[in-house]
């Protein structure tokens, strides 16, 4: 009986944990514009410049800076991250490396 439980428990945890990773949060006020930003040479052969974007910090948009970063594997495409509107408001899907 301990072991059912046990495996329910194990279980129901991976479950609401999947779900709290996914959740999203909407936002009624649209970030501002990109901000301008001179990109400097890469420090290192290889690296790519990965954009800054304004991230919701619970109570107004904070310009997080763009950086060069190293790729995961070669030929490793980043694709950047927007908002976008939806379900009455703006959604934040992050960047990604393809």
């Amino acid at each position: 009986m301990n072991l059912k439980r046990n495996l329910l428990i194990a279980v129901s945890a991976f479950v609401f944990s999947v779900g709290v990773a996914n959740a999203q949060i909407v936002i009624r006020i649209g970030p501002p514009p990109p901000r301008p930003v001179e990109v400097i040479p890469a420090p290192r052969s290889g690296y790519v410049w990965v954009p800054g974007y304004h991230r919701w910090d619970g109570h107004g948009y904070v310009w997080v800076h763009g950086a060069y970063r190293r790729p995961p594997h070669e030929g490793a495409v980043w694709v950047e991250g927007d908002w976008r509107e939806e379900r009455g408001g703006h959604v934040w899907h992050a960047g990604y490396w393809r």
